[in-house]
């Protein structure tokens, strides 16, 4: 829920950073904005609303030492959600900067007049109309945050729905006399497609391989799901 109404509010901003370079440049060359075309990007109150409600389930989420080992995962899965969210947010941030300089090539396409050309050279003359090394490595970054994030996310919400690896763990913890929930240390390698969980009566960290495999999502994957989203709305069907 809350993700979905954070999406909400982010099409907004999307939509509202495009449409002030569009009217920005219109009016820089004397074109004309009619009244409420930038109405798409205002936030509604109802976005508002539902907004507020996911963040209070959010907030009264319960984040007690896990007793199992699908519970660990869960937990991890919702605090890799929250850097995912604020990860998303960074990236619409360095998006809006970079698309600002870059759609001032819907002004350039139509600047064929010599006036409209000197307003045009005005623009690209600005900060805000040109990109430098700062913005593009802002922007990498954030690309690689949301991917990162994703990746873990994923992970051990796909280990969450593991029964064989959770039961593993499970077992591997009563056969130590561990809590679950008391590791001090939790990490997740893709490229490997590795667990290593590190308890504090241990002290040392114990792997579990080859849980995830069917889970994988490649690039192309990745990309006709967001594709699938964007027209309809929600994941494809399973």
């Amino acid at each position: 829920m809350l993700i979905a109404s954070i999406g909400d509010i982010q099409d907004r901003i999307i939509e509202s950073s495009v449409r002030t370079v569009g009217a920005v440049g219109y009016a820089a060359i004397g074109g004309v904005v009619t009244d409420d075309a930038l109405n798409d990007g205002l936030i509604t109150s109802d976005e508002l609303q539902n907004y507020l409600q996911a963040k209070d389930l959010v907030l009264q989420h319960d984040y007690a030492v896990a007793n199992t080992a699908e519970q660990l995962f869960m937990q991890e899965h919702a605090a890799n959600m929250n850097s995912l969210n604020t990860a998303v947010d960074n990236l619409t941030a360095a998006t809006s900067v970079i698309m600002t300089a870059v759609e001032v090539a819907s002004v350039a396409s139509e600047a064929d007049t010599k006036p409209e050309q000197v307003a045009l050279q005005g623009m690209i003359a600005t900060d805000e109309y040109s990109i430098d090394a700062v913005e593009v490595n802002q922007y990498n970054d954030a690309v690689a945050a949301v991917e990162g994030y994703a990746q873990q996310a994923g992970a051990y919400m796909a280990a969450a729905n593991s029964d064989e690896l959770t039961a593993s763990i499970d077992s591997y913890a009563v056969q130590n006399n561990f809590v679950v929930g008391s590791y001090t240390a939790i990490t997740y390698t893709q490229s490997v497609d590795e667990f290593v969980i590190t308890w504090a009566e241990s002290g040392f960290g114990t792997g579990w391989q080859g849980y995830l495999t069917p889970e994988m999502k490649s690039a192309s994957d990745v990309y006709a799901a967001g594709e699938y989203i964007i027209e309809y709305g929600a994941m494809p069907t399973q």
